[in-house]
C-alpha cells in the first residue's frame, strides 16, 4: 500500500520540550517554515517575511471564529467538592451541550455553582456521554461566562490560563464567538503584518468555522476511513466567495490562513468547483490521497501525531514533503502546537 493512507505513517516521537507552552513575545517573531511544493524544498523564514511569499493579486482567507471562555470552574452545590463545565456548543435559551468533570458525579438534577448569581444545571446525558446543561446568571449569560470563565487552553499546555491569554489565544481579527479553541495559525498575524500585505496588493477575505473540542482527537482507527469526525458549524459570506471567485478568475492564488479555513472551502465547494456563501455543517476529513480543490497555498502550524489536522497539511503538501518537513522542524528545535511555530505551503 502506498505510504500516507494508514494513520500509523504519521506517528512521530516529539520531544515534549517542543511543545510550547506561552506565546512569545512578538506575535509575528515565530518562525516560518516554508514548503515549496513544485521544487520540493524546504527554507526557513520567519513569520515577518510572509509578505515576502504572497503575490500581488493573492487573497488570504482568514477564520474570525472567536474563542469562549468555555471552562467554567465551580463547586457542587451540596458538597462543596470542585467541578468543571467544559461548554462545547450553544444550544439557545442559555442551554449548552457540555463536556464535564467528575462524570459520576454530575448527573441529571445536579447543579454546579460558578460565581456568585451564576450556577449550571445538568439537565440530560447525550449519546456521545456529554451533558445537555442549562446556565443560569443574575447579569445575564453571556456576561457570567465573559466574568467567570477561563480561556479554555489546550491540554497539552500543562499551565492555567493567565490575563495574557485572553488576549494571545484569539487572532487579532477574531468577531464572531463560538470556538473552544483558537484557530491557531491565525495568532501569528498583527495588524502592522496585515497592513504590510495589502501594500503588497493581497486582498483578505473572512469565513467563519468554530472550533470544537474534537479537533485534538487523535486518529485511533489503523485505516483513517474508519475514523468518525467531529463536526463544526461555517459560515461563508456572500463577499467571501465573491473575492474568491474574483481572484480565482484573475490568476490569483488563494491563500487559506489555517485548517479551519480550508475545510471551511472545501466543505463549500461544489462539483463544478465553486466555493458557494451560505452556513452549513461539516464532518469533511481531508487526507491523501485527495487534493485540495480551492486552496492554492495554506498557512498553518505543526500539529499532532496520528491527527485528522497533519493528515490534511500531507493533502496540500504531499505525505512526503509533510513528513521530511515534521523531522527537519523536531531536528531544529522548532516549537509545536497552538502557541508554537508556523508553516507555509505554496
Amino acid at each position: 500500500m502506498p505510504t500516507g493512507l494508514r494513520t500509523a505513517d504519521y506517528d512521530f516521537e516529539l520531544p515534549p520540550e517542543l511543545i510550547a507552552q506561552a506565546p512569545l513575545a512578538r506575535r509575528d517573531a515565530s518562525r516560518l517554515m516554508v514548503l515549496d511544493r513544485a521544487a520540493g524544498t524546504i527554507t526557513h523564514r520567519t513569520f515577518a517575511d510572509l509578505p515576502d511569499l504572497v503575490a500581488p493579486g493573492d487573497l488570504l482567507v482568514v477564520n474570525r471564529s472567536k474563542v469562549v471562555k468555555a471552562r467554567l470552574l465551580g463547586t457542587r452545590r451540596g458538597s462543596g467538592a470542585p467541578a468543571e463545565i467544559f461548554l462545547l456548543t450553544a444550544l439557545g435559551d442559555g442551554r449548552y451541550e457540555a463536556m464535564v468533570s467528575p462524570g459520576g458525579k454530575l448527573k441529571p438534577g445536579r447543579v454546579v455553582d460558578v460565581g456568585p448569581g451564576f450556577s449550571v444545571e445538568i439537565l440530560s446525558v447525550t449519546e456521545r456521554r456529554t451533558r445537555i446543561v442549562q446556565l443560569r446568571a443574575d447579569s445575564g449569560v453571556e456576561e457570567a461566562i465573559e466574568a467567570f470563565g477561563h480561556i479554555p487552553l489546550p491540554p497539552y499546555i500543562t499551565r492555567g490560563d493567565d490575563a495574557a491569554d485572553v488576549d494571545r489565544y484569539q487572532t487579532v481579527y477574531a468577531r464572531e464567538a463560538g470556538s473552544v479553541a483558537a484557530p491557531t495559525a491565525g495568532l501569528h498575524f498583527t495588524p502592522a503584518l496585515l497592513e504590510r500585505l495589502a501594500l503588497r496588493g493581497a486582498t483578505r477575505a473572512e469565513v467563519v468555522l468554530h472550533v470544537g473540542a474534537g479537533t485534538f482527537k487523535p486518529v485511533e482507527a489503523d485505516d483513517p476511513a474508519a475514523h468518525v469526525m467531529h463536526e463544526e458549524r461555517y459560515t461563508v459570506p456572500v463577499e467571501a466567495a465573491e473575492a474568491i471567485a474574483r481572484a480565482k478568475r484573475d490568476g490569483g492564488r488563494v491563500w487559506a490562513v489555517g485548517t479551519t479555513t480550508v475545510r471551511t472551502l472545501e466543505s463549500a465547494t461544489d462539483a463544478g468547483g465553486t466555493v458557494r456563501a451560505g452556513d452549513g455543517e461539516t464532518r469533511i476529513f481531508i487526507r491523501p490521497p485527495a487534493r485540495l480543490r480551492t486552496v492554492d497555498a495554506l498557512v498553518t502550524n505543526f500539529h499532532l501525531p496520528r491527527s485528522t489536522l497533519v493528515m490534511l497539511v500531507a493533502a496540500a503538501a504531499g505525505y512526503e514533503l509533510t513528513m521530511r518537513a515534521y523531522r527537519e522542524a523536531i531536528a531544529e528545535r522548532y516549537r509545536f502546537y497552538s502557541y508554537g511555530d508556523a508553516m507555509a505551503v505554496v
